[in-house]
């Protein structure tokens, strides 16, 4: 067991971040163009919708609860004080990692029966699902089956996580944890390895500047009933409405 807590809980979570600061370098560095994700919207958008919208709004909300408990562990515990608040806040992230499951089923299933879906995608792509797929969950079992995680995150594995970025990693309390809490834990370091080898690199590039870009104004200058219009004549000289 030394051994495989050695291993999982302070080895791997190093050879993660490593490899996710090494891979994210090179990969924008050498294959600029390619740092995103690859848009298949044209391909098929109905499904596309229903799959993308809510694991969008679910995982960016897990996203910034897991990050808030992690920064300000205190204020969270002070939040949770109030049983009332306390429900509000379990009750909320549950209902997000639900919405984020079913919305990944949604999008996993898109991705397996769209032939044309399937022709842009490999098998990084498929591993990738299957792994969030079971990294979330894992989240819905731990909450369901380990109430209050919100409270024990705050005071066990937040500084578990500080002690790893102060390279003094501090596992006394994380090797008492259930096996589902432990894989949990090591299925986001895994994650997190791979971002920099899949089209999950397009979240380190999120277009920001939109929020505070201006507004872009179109002006008409054609009849738009004309414009593209298939019955007109062909001819040699360059369209006006292009």
């Amino acid at each position: 067991m030394n051994l495989y807590n050695n291993f999982f809980f302070v080895a791997f979570p190093y050879v993660a971040v490593i490899m996710f600061l090494i891979g994210t370098i090179y990969r924008y560095r050498a294959t600029k163009f390619k740092y995103s994700s690859i848009a298949s919207q044209f391909l098929e958008t109905r499904r596309l919708y229903w799959g993308s919208v809510p694991f969008h709004w679910g995982i960016i909300f897990l996203f910034f609860g897991h990050l808030t408990a992690f920064l300000v562990p205190r204020y969270v515990l002070l939040w949770n004080q109030q049983p009332l608040r306390l429900a509000i806040l379990e009750i909320t992230a549950f209902v997000a990692g639900i919405l984020t499951f079913l919305g990944l089923i949604n999008l996993f299933y898109r991705r397996l029966s769209n032939p044309r879906i399937k022709k842009v995608t490999n098998y990084a792509d498929i591993i990738l699902e299957i792994l969030l797929l079971t990294e979330i969950f894992f989240g819905l079992w731990v909450a369901y089956a380990y109430r209050w995680g919100s409270s024990w995150f705050a005071v066990v594995i937040a500084p578990y996580l500080k002690s790893i970025f102060e390279f003094n990693p501090q596992t006394d309390a994380i090797v008492m944890l259930p096996l589902v809490v432990q894989l949990h834990i090591i299925f986001a370091f895994l994650i997190l390895l791979l971002i920099p080898f899949t089209r999950l690199v397009h979240l380190l590039v999120f277009p920001l500047s939109y929020l505070w870009r201006p507004y872009q104004k179109v002006i008409w200058n054609w009849n738009r009933k004309k414009i593209r219009n298939p019955k007109m004549g062909w001819t040699i000289h360059k369209p006006q409405n292009n």
